[in-house]
């Protein structure tokens, strides 16, 4: 393709990043936050019901919830900051990590990959090579080899170490690291999307915008036992989720899932689903899941929420309306203006 073939795509953010799907830790809520007034019209009767019942515990949530709103403001350009601070004092462990290489890999992952790419490919034959979880259209396989996995734990805990700064991965994880301001995209992330994981998911979820996935937020969260331990029932910025445990040792802390969002709880029941490390486990994102506490040790989780700008540019998943876009830093949260921007080549630069 010639240079002047190529066109930059500029992705956004939807305002209701700021006031929309605010979690409250202490009382297991999401919520949504545009004044006090709608705050309270909204939500006071049921936080009384969970135990925030005088004007000082309802004061003291107003508080973290404003706290979280500044921060959701000034996102953008505070995760800019780290990532120019980071690129410029940060030492790298290993970093041979940084570009993606087929070593990495584990050897039946490149295998289900080679099927994706045939001529022949369908979604049966695919099924076929893939683990089907109980919950419906969640899929195990191994993703990377043990070793690239220990060293990529090293290297993180290298990172969590130094004296770069650091930003939490979300509203409900406090313990973890975005790979974009660590310097992974352009050279990991980006091309294990493109080159291995998009032909996957264009036969699995092609109902979920599997075949267009043209962006990605990808972080790591930690879970210890003296940090965070579990992870309350969600659904996921993304059309698509792919979820590798990378170690170390830990009991218990299996996933749960539920179903797509729509279905109300009392609706639904939950299964189980075993954390392996060096495995994966695939999923639409709007399904419904959590993770249950662990019991001793501490793991890491490599998450990659993967977003398709043609499916989201029609309705924001977060708020069910039209995205208003707002400018934000990279793949942002995979908005564009473009109607069609699957046909463009992304080169934003993370």
């Amino acid at each position: 393709m010639d240079d002047e073939d190529v066109k930059c795509v500029q992705f956004y953010i939807c305002d209701c990043f700021i006031t929309d799907n605010i979690f409250l830790q202490k009382y297991k809520l999401h919520v949504r936050f545009v004044s006090e007034q709608q705050f309270r019209l909204d939500y006071e009767p049921l936080l009384r019901t969970l135990s925030c019942d005088t004007e000082q515990q309802f004061t003291e949530v107003l508080n973290e919830i404003l706290q979280e709103v500044d921060r959701r403001r000034r996102f953008s350009a505070t995760s800019a900051e780290r990532s120019a601070v980071i690129k410029d004092i940060y030492q790298p462990l290993h970093p041979q990590l940084y570009c993606l290489q087929e070593s990495y890999l584990a050897p039946k992952f490149k295998k289900i990959i080679e099927y994706c790419q045939r001529s022949d490919a369908s979604q049966q034959g695919l099924l076929d090579l893939l683990e089907e979880e109980a919950a419906p259209r969640v899929y195990r396989f191994p993703v990377f080899e043990r070793g690239f996995c220990e060293q990529l734990m090293e290297e993180l805990e290298n990172f969590e170490q130094s004296s770069a700064p650091k930003g939490r991965p979300n509203t409900m994880n406090h313990y973890g690291i975005l790979l974009n301001e660590l310097g992974f995209d352009e050279g990991f992330f980006t091309p294990l999307r493109e080159q291995y994981l998009r032909p996957l998911t264009s036969l699995l979820y092609p109902d979920w915008g599997g075949r267009c996935l043209d962006s990605h937020k990808a972080f790591v969260v930690k879970y210890d036992m003296n940090e965070d331990l579990d992870l309350s029932y969600h659904y996921d910025n993304a059309e698509v989720t792919l979820n590798v445990s990378l170690g170390k040792d830990f009991t218990d802390g299996n996933l749960y899932f539920g179903d797509i969002r729509q279905i109300p709880l009392c609706e639904t029941e939950c299964v189980e689903v075993e954390h392996r490390m060096t495995e994966g486990l695939l999923h639409r994102g709007q399904h419904m899941h959590g993770a249950l506490p662990i019991s001793s040790g501490q793991r890491w989780n490599l998450i990659i929420w993967m977003r398709a700008s043609q499916e989201r540019n029609k309705l924001c998943p977060m708020c069910d309306r039209k995205p208003t876009l707002v400018e934000g830093m990279g793949f942002a949260d995979g908005f564009t203006k473009h109607s069609d921007a699957s046909t463009l080549v992304s080169c934003v630069l993370t």
